[in-house]
Order: structure tokens, then sequence, then C-alpha cells
């Protein structure tokens, strides 16, 4: 997760078409590598430019079918996107590669490459996008949303249990070596924190190599590393003390096995102990765009 690359428009300002060089009018052919941007095209009613969309790309699912594919997120089929004749592609830093935008790129296509790491920075996303297909119904439906964030901050005010949310795993589920979280750089933990929930993990940088992120040999500073998806151990998630659990079902698909693995292996910490194990949809905590509204409806119940 993370390539190191981001680019776009500039974010202190709606989009314009301008903000693309070889954009010479609104977009009417727009290929999606992401997911959550293909939701978003249709739940903003504007899938009518969507020529292309990625395998992944499964909601919404009884219309997302009729678009063709272009193969996965992290190495879609170019000769596919090119015979699309795109106007427009959106990517994400966290979905897609750097060798695929800058390919497209040094084809003369343009590359929307958005990468919020917060809710407010993904609501700026939604309104560029709105307006860069001057859309009034979606730009309505960006106001809803923002009044949504806005309810949900003022109504998460008060207890906030102490959570964590693992991404990943590594060894089998009886056993795992490490559990990898997110920490306060990511948007998960903005949503997290806005929905009522403390992530334990929020100041925990990644370290390298993976010994030093375990706390058992010296790190070493690597250029263009993401340090906002740490490993943690056992004994770390032991003293970090969480009060609730969630599991989601990506982008790792854990389990009954994994639940019962918790289960076992931290008895006393509060969320076994007292049995706030919650399942989650993980595409509420990692997508962001429209999906966000479906998020804040959900999360908080999950936290109390």
């Amino acid at each position: 997760m993370g390539a190191a690359f981001a680019r776009g428009y500039p974010w202190n300002r709606l989009a314009q078409v301008s903000d693309f060089p070889n954009l010479a009018r609104i977009p009417r052919r727009v290929v999606s590598l992401v997911p959550s941007s293909t939701e978003t095209v249709f739940d903003l009613g504007l899938e009518r430019f969507l020529v292309g969309r990625t395998d992944f790309c499964t909601h919404p699912r009884d219309r997302v079918g009729l678009v063709p594919s272009v193969g996965g997120t992290k190495n879609p089929e170019l000769p596919r996107i090119r015979q699309l004749k795109p106007d427009l592609v959106l990517a994400n830093q966290e979905e897609n590669t750097e060798r695929v935008i800058r390919a497209l790129e040094a084809e003369g296509i343009p590359v929307w490459v958005a990468f919020p790491k917060t809710v407010r920075e993904a609501i700026s996303d939604l309104r560029r996008l709105a307006s860069l297909f001057a859309s009034s119904r979606a730009c309505q439906q960006v106001d809803l949303l923002e009044r949504a964030v806005e309810w949900a901050g003022e109504s998460a005010a008060g207890d906030t249990p102490s959570v964590f949310c693992p991404i990943w795993r590594a060894g089998p589920a009886e056993m795992p070596s490490w559990w990898m979280t997110f920490n306060r750089e990511t948007y998960a933990h903005d949503l997290l924190q806005l929905c009522g929930g403390r992530n334990v993990f929020a100041d925990r940088e990644r370290r390298y190599p993976l010994a030093a992120d375990l706390g058992r040999g010296p790190s070493r500073e690597l250029a263009r590393r993401d340090h906002r998806y740490p490993r943690v151990d056992l004994e770390e998630i032991r003293q970090a003390w969480p009060e609730v659990l969630l599991l989601p079902d990506e982008p790792f698909g854990f389990g009954e096995a994994d639940l019962k693995s918790l289960v076992a292996l931290l008895p006393e910490v509060p969320a076994v102990r007292d049995g706030r194990l919650r399942w989650v949809e993980g595409s509420l905590l990692f997508w962001h765009g429209t999906r966000m509204a479906k998020a804040l409806q959900t999360l908080p119940a999950l936290l109390r």
C-alpha cells in the first residue's frame, strides 16, 4: 500500500479544465482505475462519462458490469485504455503505480491522481470532481455529504473508545508473526476519529527493515518509503490495550479463524474481555468518496 507518488491539480482551489494542460474541454470519456472513484462517478450521476474501469470496480453491482474493464488496479492493460480514448483517467496513489501513471501521461492522457489523507481532503476531492464536470446535481450531493460530516463530528464528542484495526497479517491465523495497521497520516484514521474512535496506533510510524518495525533491531532510513502503515506484534497490541477491535474484510479478508486467534491470544485486552470485536466492511474505512455516507451511518454504532 502507499506507492510513493502523488500528483494532480493544486489542492487549494476548485478544479478547472485548465488544471489539465492536455484537457481541452469538460471530459466526456473517463476511465477509472480506482474502485471508490468508479462508485463515486455513479453516485454523483456522472456515469454517462465512464467508458472504462478495473476488474476490482464492483459497485454499484447492478450497473458497473456494463462498463468495459481494463484489467487490475496495479497492472491495467494500457492498450485497452488507449483504445477507449479517454479524456481523463482517475487514479489514486495507494491503488495505482507510478509506472502506469507515467506511461499514460507520456502518451498525453490527463491523469488525476488523488491522495486524500483526511475526510476533509476527500470532501474537497469530491467537490473538485463535481466542479470539473460542471454538474450542479453532483455539487448538491457533495454539500449534503459535507453536512453529514459536520453532524458526525458534533455527535462523536464525548467518550472515544480506543480502537485497533489491522489491515493485513503475516503468518497463519493461529499465530501471526505481525499485523499491519495505520497511523494518523491516513484517511482511515481520520474517519475513525470522526466517528468516535481513538486509533491506538495513531502515533506509531513504520520503521525499516521489518526487525526494526517489530522492535528487534536497528532502523534504517530508506528513501521514498511510506511510514503510515506500521507492523505490530502481539505484545505491542497488548500494551496498546484497545477497547474495540475491528476486523475488516479488505484489503485483507480477516475471517473466523482470525477472530478466534485474537480471542485466544489476547484474552485480557478490553476489546476481547468485553466482547467488542466487530466485523466491518473494509470499503467503509478505506474507500474515500461517496461511500463515506454509508461509513458515517455505520461506523459510530460499531464503536459505541
